[in-house]
C-alpha cells in the first residue's frame, strides 16, 4: 500500500546525517515528512500529540521529571512543562531535523527555544545524542523520571536503526528509570487492521515488561499509543479520568468521554 501526498510548496528539504526530511505545504497546512512518512501536520498535530501525551500525564502519580526520546518538533516538551514538570530531558539524535522544525513549523520549538534548551536555560534540556545510549547512561547513574516518552517514526518491518528503541530491552531500561508511580509512553503504531502488525508487537512487548498496560487509540487520527507502569493499577482508565480536572495541562482534543471510549484496544490486538 502506498500513500501519496500532494505538496503545493516545499519549504525545506534535505538529507540529514540520519534521514531525509521534507517540510512543505499540503492540504493539512505546513507538514513534516521523514523518510517519506508524514510525521506531523499543522492541521492534526495537536490531536496527535495530545493523544500521545495526555493519558500518560493523567496516569502518572506526579509530573516533575520527564524524559522525551525523539519527537523532534518539541510539542510534548512544552506540554510537560505546562503540566508541572520542572525538568524535561529531550533527547534527539538529529540536530539538523530539530533545527529545521524549529525554523519552519508553526508549532513546537522556535529557534530561540532550541538554543535555550541546548544551553540548559530553562526547564527543558535538549540533548543532541542517541536515545539508546542516553538511557543506558541514565540507568548507570540512577536517574529517575516520572514519565519516559518515546515518539519515533513507526517501527519498520525491514531493518531500521530506530527499531531497537521499540524492543523489549529498551522498554526494560525505560522501566528501570521510572520513579514510583511513573509511566512509559510509546507511539505504538496504527490500529487499522491492514497496518496493525507493529501495534500488535508493541502490545505484546508492553505486556511482557509492565505490570500495568493502558491503551489509547485516537478516534480522530490513525495512531495508537501505549502506557506502562511498573506497578499494578486496578483501573487505569478511571485513574486517568479522575486526574483530568486537576491536570496542569488543559487538553483541547481529549476529554473524559474520549478516555472512556478510546482505551480499549481493538479485538485483533487484544487476542493476537
Amino acid at each position: 500500500m502506498v500513500r501519496q501526498w500532494r505538496m503545493d510548496d516545499v519549504i525545506w528539504e534535505g538529507d540529514t546525517a540520519f534521514q531525509h526530511v521534507v517540510i512543505g505545504k499540503t492540504s493539512q497546512g505546513v507538514s513534516l515528512f521523514c523518510d517519506n512518512d508524514r510525521q506531523s501536520t499543522e492541521f492534526s498535530q495537536l490531536t496527535y500529540h495530545e493523544a500521545l501525551m495526555v493519558p500518560g500525564l493523567l496516569l502518572a502519580d506526579k509530573i516533575e521529571r520527564v524524559l522525551v526520546v525523539g519527537s523532534s518538533e518539541g510539542v510534548v516538551c512544552h506540554m510537560a512543562v505546562a503540566a508541572g514538570a520542572t525538568r524535561v530531558d529531550h533527547v534527539d539524535i538529529d540536530e539538523e531535523c530539530v533545527r529545521a522544525c524549529a525554523r519552519h513549523l508553526p508549532y513546537g520549538y522556535t529557534p530561540e527555544q532550541v538554543d535555550a534548551a541546548v544551553a540548559g536555560d530553562g526547564p527543558i534540556k535538549l540533548h543532541l545524542t542517541d536515545g539508546w545510549q542516553f538511557l543506558v547512561d541514565a540507568v548507570a547513574t540512577g536517574e529517575k523520571y516520572d514519565i519516559v516518552l518515546v515518539d519515533l517514526p513507526d517501527e519498520r518491518e525491514e531493518f531500521a536503526q530506530h527499531n531497537r528503541l521499540y524492543e523489549s530491552e529498551f522498554l526494560r531500561m525505560a522501566r528501570s528509570v521510572l520513579a514510583p508511580g511513573g509511566v512509559v509512553i510509546c507511539q505504538a503504531g496504527c490500529q487499522t487492521m491492514w497496518r496493525n502488525s507493529t501495534l500488535i508487537r508493541s502490545w505484546q512487548r508492553f505486556g511482557e515488561v509492565f505490570d500495568t498496560v493502558a491503551y489509547y487509540g485516537s478516534d480522530e487520527h490513525e495512531w495508537a499509543y501505549l502506557f506502562g507502569r511498573a506497578d499494578a493499577v486496578a483501573d487505569p482508565t478511571e485513574k486517568m479520568i479522575s486526574a483530568l480536572p486537576s491536570c496542569g495541562y488543559r487538553p483541547e482534543t481529549v476529554d473524559a468521554d474520549a478516555l472512556r471510549g478510546n482505551t480499549v484496544p481493538p479485538l485483533l490486538v487484544r487476542t493476537a
